[in-house]
């Protein structure tokens, strides 16, 4: 995701933050790249184990090999494996492109962004202006 900052007038160069091409494992602290999803299907007490998912889901988990091979159930619960060997995903199509768009996006020439021009409100007569706020003189109703 690009990230731009503007002050005033002048426009800061755009930073791009990291491209994130591959899913992480969900694992806590651990940041090496996904290569396999887990679900549980709780009414069968199964915890599936299979390639990694085209997309990520809420209530799926994303493994890095080293959980993926060295995953154990709850007991009373069955772990299937749907795949026993976990390959590194490649990046696909959709990530050079969006890759490239990031580039693209980063290099493209800024404009400086006109300040804005005070709009003039009318006087209105029995008016106090303080900050935002307005503060009307009238005759008191008694």
């Amino acid at each position: 995701m690009l990230r731009r900052a503007c002050v005033r007038a002048s426009v800061l160069p755009p930073t791009v933050t990291r491209v994130n091409l591959s899913r992480r494992c969900s694992k806590t602290a651990c940041r090496q790249p996904a290569v396999a999803t887990l679900t549980y299907v709780y009414s069968d007490r199964a915890a599936v184990l299979g390639p990694l998912a085209t997309y990520a889901e809420p209530h799926s988990y994303d493994l890095c090999s080293k959980h993926a091979t060295g995953l154990t159930a709850p007991r009373g619960w069955d772990v299937v494996r749907l795949a026993t060997e976990f390959p590194e995903p490649q990046p696909t199509p959709d990530d050079l492109l969006a890759l490239a768009d990031a580039v693209r996006e980063a290099g493209r020439p800024r404009r400086a962004i006109p300040e804005a021009v005070p709009i003039a409100e009318p006087f209105v007569a029995g008016e106090v202006r303080r900050g935002h706020l307005r503060v009307l003189r009238g005759s008191s109703e008694g």
